[in-house]
């Protein structure tokens, strides 16, 4: 199923998203653009199973000051290929690096494994759908849950594909005292989602309940598990105000919090979690460190949105209901 984020209108952060979904194939991706200009942008890769494109670029010091869009896609290494359609739409916009007279749009990309249990191993993200998300991206109504990148995604493998249960994508705001951070996560994690008391509200389960991953893991040893590296967490946060690149790379990192409190575990070895960082180029200066804990405040709800959302109730059955 999927879900709608209330009130998520995206206009004052100055990002679209829009989403491209292969629901046969149990497959999509995700954009996160902005609206009508280019953002400043920054990462910190938390896991160790990664598949990334132009992450060098994010790294404070580094010559490019812009991005014009993120990708988040499915279909683990394939689904990069979806970034040449990003760049081909915004380089029909005249949007992208100036480089010569042209323009080299900057789309740095992570990607998702969703080949199993949902997904069919030979359907990936394209090129077109990378161009068709890019190209209906919007700044209101977006859609949560299994669509886009959180089409095929699921959470809590430790017991394999019978005791897993549906991932997403969720969306949440975080505002406080006239400033604001957005989250946009596609979690498609190895671990447990938890809610805000800590407690599991989708994992991995044994006989109908739930197995607690972590605690299973220091049991057992992950030889005893199932899911191999084919689990990512990625998320984009975005900030309402100016900063520069060292400022936005630790609102990144500081959105690791999040992620450690809401999926456990996170940053895994089996993990490829990975957390952009967005903000406008022009405008009020953001606080650092406001921003840092609205960022940190958005991820959590997102995460959990996102199961949520893919389920359609508080339950969140798994693939087996």
């Amino acid at each position: 199923m999927n879900g709608t984020a209330p009130g998520a209108d995206l206009r004052r952060f100055g990002i679209a998203v829009g989403h491209a979904t292969d629901v046969a194939g149990g497959t999509g991706c995700t954009v996160v653009r902005g609206e009508s200009a280019p953002m400043r942008g920054a990462c910190v890769v938390f896991g160790r199973a990664t598949g990334t494109r132009e992450l060098a670029l994010l790294e404070p010091g580094h010559l490019v000051d812009r991005v014009d869009a993120v990708l988040v896609s499915g279909g683990s290494a394939y689904g990069l290929a979806a970034a040449d359609g990003v760049m081909r739409w915004m380089e029909e916009q005249g949007r992208g690096f100036p480089a010569g007279g042209n323009v080299v749009p900057i789309v740095p990309a992570a990607v998702l494994f969703d080949l199993q249990p949902l997904g069919r191993s030979d359907a990936r993200p394209t090129p077109q759908m990378g161009y068709d998300a890019c190209a209906s991206a919007t700044v209101a109504d977006i859609q949560e849950g299994s669509v886009g990148a959180g089409t095929g995604l699921t959470v809590g493998k430790a017991c394999g594909p019978g005791g897993c249960m549906k991932g997403g994508v969720g969306i949440a705001i975080a505002e406080e005292a006239g400033a604001a951070a957005c989250a946009i996560a596609a979690v498609n994690a190895f671990g447990d989602v938890c809610g805000a008391d800590g407690r599991i509200v989708a994992g991995a389960r044994h006989d109908g309940v739930f197995l607690g991953t972590e605690r299973w893991l220091a049991a057992n040893g992950l030889g005893h598990a199932f899911g191999g590296a084919h689990n990512t967490t990625v998320a984009v946060v975005v900030v309402d105000g100016v900063l520069d690149k060292l400022a936005l790379h630790g609102v990144a990192r500081a959105a690791g919090a999040a992620l450690h409190r809401r999926v456990r575990p996170a940053g895994s070895l089996v993990d490829g979690d990975v957390i952009f960082a967005l903000a406008p180029l022009s405008g009020a200066v953001a606080d650092p460190v406001r921003a840092e804990m609205l960022a940190v405040a958005a991820l959590e709800q997102a995460i959990e949105r996102a199961v949520r959302a893919a389920a359609g109730r508080d339950g969140v059955p798994g693939l087996a209901d």
